[in-house]
């Protein structure tokens, strides 16, 4: 958007400019955001997704999601809705929202509901078959009269307000489940909550698989093994590397068994090698399946051990074409300050002779400047604007490690520089700072974060909107570790990950390191120093 405006030009010294002048005029770039929002019938915090401009709202199986009331959103001071946000709104679909200022830019509000639906059978085999937008539901079994099933479960709504009924059965509860025997053909079912019924169908299919594979997800040092089979069987496993004589079996107590799924964690694998694995249910079993483990990818220069300063500005690399990590400097080098450098000051029994020194400073010139973190993290300064930057998170990385492993010395101080409050804390100068190292990994891409393909997350310090979201939807694994106290002598630490989904390949990694912790917010201690050395990830369970 454009504004026009017209400059009424008076005399200018000896009448240098007589007339009216028309100039365009840009208006300045505000990014508008959804920065925070409540609702009634949450089962957990909204998470605001920044990068992608979407707000997903969880909801408890019993609210109506039909009708979900926002009882309050706070947006960027002195942007505009084009839709209230505030008030009662059918999730079913998308609420889309665009924020204006000098911009506009278009939101989604959308809702998360997860209902546990239960529908299972004497003799059934493998998990049964959901379809929640036909609404149908199919079993398996391995007997073919089916006209005296006898139904185990059965939960098709929301807990304590759902209603079920079909031709013969008026009340259909786990006190009369008996009645709900013949399945020669589909039953139909009432649903009933909120008012309002759904109608379901549901099947029972005979089936002359006993036992089958559902997928295998190999990791470098384990593997973890899916397969369905018959629900009142005992189900197995057993493993060996291909060509070996001797067959591993998996011991009954370490399978996990959800009616007739079942799987299983193997551990203690070797990378980068093949194995076969059968799965039994009963007398039954699979043929043997055939899967290769991954490799144990190394963390680049773990060990901080290279560094480059071709001109005033100090790199953790030796040439750009070989970076994997990256630092602040090129931000806090435009007022000729370094807050992260290499150190001989090793840890104890390290094999190298250099360590990584981060150091939070107030970058100034003349009094005027900003305060900067001492920060390393995995991935590429991309440009200072102003007294701000922005900075590309990640690197391509498509592995399972467990954990991350590395040595640190940790000063801190209280906090004596204050720009913004981080969002849900409230920082004074009583309070002491605190450093940080976070982990993760994730399938981020640069069309939706803002990056680079190499490195995808974009985060601009001037908008907190753009801040990185250790609960985002593209985070797949996370762990972190903060420092409240000081670290005097070099300690060993170990960040152990949080798989939120174990059947993904990563795409990207992310490790970031700051000697103050909210150092985004220009906020923190100007004592604080950190020194770290001798990263490493962990793969194998068995080295925790």
């Amino acid at each position: 958007m454009i504004k026009r405006l017209a400059i009424a030009c008076a005399a200018l010294g000896a009448s240098l400019f007589s007339g009216c002048i028309e100039n365009d005029l840009p208006y300045p770039v505000v990014v508008c955001a959804i920065e925070a929002i409540e609702a009634e019938g949450l089962a957990g915090a909204p998470v605001i997704d920044a990068a992608a401009r979407r707000v997903t709202l969880p909801l408890l199986e019993t609210t109506d999601i039909q009708a979900v009331e926002i009882t309050a959103a706070t947006i960027t001071e002195g942007a505009e809705a084009s839709e209230p946000v505030v008030g009662r709104h059918d999730l079913r679909t998308p609420l889309y929202v665009t924020l204006s200022l000098y911009q506009d830019y278009p939101w989604t509000i959308e809702a998360a509901q997860t209902i546990e639906r239960r529908f299972s059978v004497t003799g059934q085999i493998g998990a049964t078959e959901w379809d929640v937008a036909d609404r149908e539901a199919r079993a398996y079994v391995g007997f073919d009269d089916l006209s005296s099933v006898e139904v185990t479960a059965l939960k098709l709504g929301p807990a304590g307000i759902t209603t079920m009924s079909c031709a013969d059965v008026a009340d259909l509860n786990d006190g009369n489940l008996e009645l709900l025997h013949d399945f020669s053909s589909p039953r139909r079912i009432e649903v009933t909550s909120h008012g309002r019924t759904e109608v379901w169908h549901l099947s029972v299919v005979y089936t002359p698989v006993k036992v089958s594979w559902s997928h295998i997800d190999p990791w470098s040092h384990s593997a973890w093994l899916y397969a369905q089979g018959q629900s009142d069987a005992q189900p197995g496993f057993r493993y060996r590397e291909e060509g070996a004589e001797e067959w591993i079996e998996v011991a009954p107590e370490a399978i996990a068994v959800d009616g007739g799924s079942f799987s299983v964690q193997l551990r203690g694998l070797r990378p980068e090698t093949r194995y076969e694995a059968v799965a039994s249910s009963g007398a039954d079993q699979t043929a043997a399946e055939a899967f290769t483990t991954e490799r144990a990818l190394v963390l680049p220069n773990g060990g901080f051990e290279q560094w480059s300063k071709p001109g005033k500005i100090v790199y953790p690399y030796l040439s750009a074409d070989e970076a994997f990590w990256d630092s602040g400097n090129k931000g806090s080098a435009t007022v000729n300050e370094t807050i992260c450098e290499g150190s001989d000051d090793p840890r104890p029994g390290s094999e190298g002779t250099q360590s990584a020194r981060l150091t939070s400073k107030f970058a100034s010139v003349l009094g005027i400047g900003k305060f900067a973190a001492g920060n390393i993290f995995v991935g590429t300064y991309a440009e200072t604007v102003g007294t701000n930057g922005k900075v590309n998170f990640g690197r391509p990385f498509a592995a399972h490690p467990v954990a991350l492993r590395g040595w640190l010395k940790y000063t801190q101080g209280k906090i004596d520089r204050i720009d913004k409050q981080p969002a849900g804390v409230t920082l004074t100068t009583d309070d002491y700072d605190q450093g940080s190292i976070y982990i993760a990994l994730g399938t981020w891409t640069a069309a939706a974060y803002g990056g680079t393909d190499e490195s995808p997350v974009q985060v601009y310090t001037r908008e907190p909107s753009t801040f990185f979201n250790k609960d985002g939807a593209d985070v797949v694994a996370y762990g972190e570790l903060i420092l409240t106290e000081n670290v005097d002598e070099w300690r060993q630490f170990t960040i152990e990950l949080d798989w939120r989904r174990t059947d993904v390949v990563p795409t990207h990694l992310m490790i970031v390191c700051s000697a103050s912790r909210w150092g985004d917010y220009f906020t923190g201690s100007t004592a604080n120093r950190m020194s770290l050395d001798d990263f490493e990830l962990i793969y194998d369970y068995a080295d925790l």
